[in-house]
C-alpha cells in the first residue's frame, strides 16, 4: 500500500525498534514483567514523570484507557468526557463494558472540553438515584488535532480535584503533544494534576504496546488485578519493554514526532494554496482536517487512503506519521491540484 494519510497507525515499525525487538529476542527469560528489561522500562518512565509514578504495560490503546478507567471507577461513576473521544466513538463500548460506569459527553472547542462544559455534569453527588461523577478523561492530542496547553489542564485538574474527582489523559499522541508545547511529559501530566496518563507509542514508530502510569501509587493497588482480567497482561513483556527503551533512547520518540508534525505543517502549507479547499482546525500536531470538494474525494481515495471525518460537510481527516515523506504530501496536493 501506497503511504497515504488515513491513520499514523497505518505506519511501519521504525527501524530502531524493530533492531530493538529481534536483540531481545533471545534466550529465555521470566515471563509477565519479571524480566530484565521491563525493570529498566519501568525505571524509564520513572525519569520521565517522577519516582512514584506506577507503570502498567498493555496491548494497545483501548486497553489503556480501560485499565486506567477501571481502576478508578466503580459502576456508579460516571465518566466525563469530549464528544468526540475516542472512549466516546471509537472503543465499541469498551469503556462501558469493562467499567459500567456511564460515559457523560461534552460539547468541544477546537476538539477540546472546558471547565464550563464540565460544570453540566457537576451535581448530584451523594444522591443514590444519579450516576455519580468520578473522572474526567481528556485527549491529548484531541481528536481534532489540537492540543491542550499547560493552563487548560490544569484548569480542568482543578475543577475536577475540587469535587472530588479524578483527571485521565488519553495519550494515544502523547509524543505529538509534547513536541507541539515543546515541553517534557511531566510538566503538561502529573505536574499539571493528571492522576493517571494512557501512554501511547504505536501511533509514533512502535509494533505494539502501550503503558498506564499512575501518578499516586495509592490509586492503582488492584491495577494488577484488573489488568489481568481484561486480559491486556503480556506474557513476554519483554518485547513491549524493550520498543519502549529504543522509543525513550537518544530521544527517539521526539524525532519522530517532530517529523510528523512537520509534515502535516507541510501539508497545510500546501493545500492552503489551493481555494477549492477549506481548513477546519487548526494543526497543532499531525492532524490535518479539511472541507473538500465531495466530488474528487473517491478519486483521491484511489491513490491516497484516508479517511471521510464528517460525510455531511465533506470534511475528511489527512494524518502523517513518522515515516511520511516531503515527496508523499508534494504528491498528493499535486493531485489535488489536478482534480479541482
Amino acid at each position: 500500500m501506497k503511504r497515504g494519510f488515513a491513520s499514523d497507525n497505518n505506519s511501519g515499525i521504525h527501524p530502531e525498534i524493530l533492531n530493538a525487538l529481534s536483540t531481545a529476542n533471545d534466550g529465555h527469560v521470566v515471563g509477565y514483567g519479571g524480566d530484565k528489561l521491563t525493570g529498566m522500562a519501568i525505571d524509564r518512565f520513572k525519569q520521565e514523570f517522577g519516582e512514584q509514578t506506577d507503570v502498567y504495560f498493555v496491548f494497545n490503546g483501548t486497553g489503556a484507557n480501560v485499565l486506567s478507567l477501571s481502576t478508578l471507577t466503580r459502576s456508579f461513576h460516571s465518566v466525563i468526557c469530549a464528544e468526540t473521544a475516542h472512549i466516546q466513538m471509537d472503543e465499541c463500548g469498551a469503556p462501558e463494558k469493562f467499567t459500567g460506569s456511564k460515559l457523560l459527553p461534552v460539547a468541544t472547542i477546537k476538539g477540546k472540553i472546558t471547565p464550563e462544559g464540565i460544570a453540566k455534569y457537576l451535581y448530584g453527588f451523594d444522591f443514590e438515584h444519579h450516576s455519580q461523577p468520578g473522572i474526567i478523561s481528556i485527549s491529548q492530542v484531541t481528536e481534532l488535532g489540537t492540543v491542550y496547553t499547560v493552563d487548560e489542564i490544569k484548569a480542568i485538574a482543578s475543577l475536577a480535584h475540587q469535587h472530588g474527582l479524578f483527571v485521565h489523559m488519553d495519550g494515544a499522541r502523547i509524543a505529538n503533544a509534547a513536541v507541539a508545547l515543546n515541553l517534557p511529559f511531566r510538566t503538561f501530566t502529573v505536574d499539571a494534576g493528571i492522576d493517571v496518563l494512557s501512554f501511547g507509542g504505536t501511533k509514533n514508530g512502535m509494533m505494539m504496546g502501550e503503558a498506564v502510569l499512575f501518578f499516586n501509587p495509592g490509586l492503582s493497588k488492584n491495577s494488577k488485578y484488573i489488568r489481568k482480567q481484561s486480559m491486556q497482561l503480556f506474557s513476554k513483556m519483554r518485547f513491549v519493554s524493550a520498543q519502549f527503551l529504543a522509543y525513550f533512547n537518544n530521544d527517539l520518540w521526539k524525532k519522530n514526532a517532530s517529523h510528523s508534525n512537520q509534515m502535516a505543517k507541510l501539508l497545510e502549507k500546501q493545500v492552503r494554496e489551493i481555494p477549492a479547499i477549506q481548513l477546519t482546525q487548526e494543526v497543532e500536531a499531525n492532524g490535518v482536517f479539511a472541507i473538500v470538494p465531495r466530488e474528487i474525494i473517491p478519486q483521491l481515495q484511489e491513490k491516497y487512503f484516508f479517511y471521510l471525518w464528517d460525510e455531511r460537510r465533506s470534511e475528511v481527516r489527512w494524518m502523517t506519521s513518522f515515516d511520511t515523506q516531503e515527496e508523499d504530501i508534494l504528491n498528493f496536493v499535486a493531485l489535488i491540484k489536478s482534480l479541482v
